[in-house]
């Protein structure tokens, strides 16, 4: 009963997604390509960091200079099941401390990613960014979803570090696929 609860109250997500999914992709399409972004969580330990170091890979070709940054909690080490998750990708997160976003931080960047709706609000409310400047990253996942949310995998077993890893991957593919298409 549970899950049906459960299926039944994510039943707009996963209607929505491919609708926010077009829209997403042709947002970035007619915008001037950013040369600069940010990617945000929570805490920056676990989900930014690990998109950022994605995006920094593809985009630098591009010459599109990534950061990321986070919310809460400053100069904290990435937990030992996001460091192995992400070896999987060849990323080293032993060496990721996190840092806080600030309002020159947020200023300074052309294009801003987040994790969930609810930081999208928080950046154009606290540090005044337009809603076209912030964008969902599970807004770019190509599969269908239960949730726009990229879920945070703190304090979550290996196995959810790696699903979690693995929708960051898909979404970035897309978000960096956009972007290559976006005007220069």
């Amino acid at each position: 009963m549970a899950d049906l609860l459960f299926r039944v109250r994510r039943t707009p997500e996963r209607l929505l997604h491919p609708i926010r999914r077009r829209k997403a992709v042709e947002a970035l399409r007619v915008r001037a390509r950013p040369t600069t972004l940010l990617v945000l969580c929570h805490g920056n330990i676990c989900r930014s960091p690990v998109a950022a170091a994605l995006l920094g890979r593809e985009l630098a070709a591009l010459g599109i200079e990534v950061q990321s940054a986070g919310f809460a909690g400053f100069n904290r080490s990435p937990p030992a099941e996001a460091v192995a998750a992400a070896q999987r990708y060849r990323l080293d997160l032993s060496v990721h401390r996190s840092r806080l976003v600030t309002a020159d931080l947020i200023r300074a960047v052309d294009l801003i990613v987040v994790m969930d709706t609810t930081q999208r609000r928080l950046v154009c409310e606290r540090f005044g960014r337009s809603p076209r400047d912030v964008i969902v990253l599970g807004d770019f996942d190509p599969e269908p979803v239960e949730a726009r949310t990229i879920r945070d995998p703190v304090n979550q077993s290996r196995d959810v570090f790696d699903q979690v890893y693995a929708r960051i991957a898909r979404c970035v593919r897309e978000l960096v696929t956009a972007l290559a298409s976006a005007r220069s």
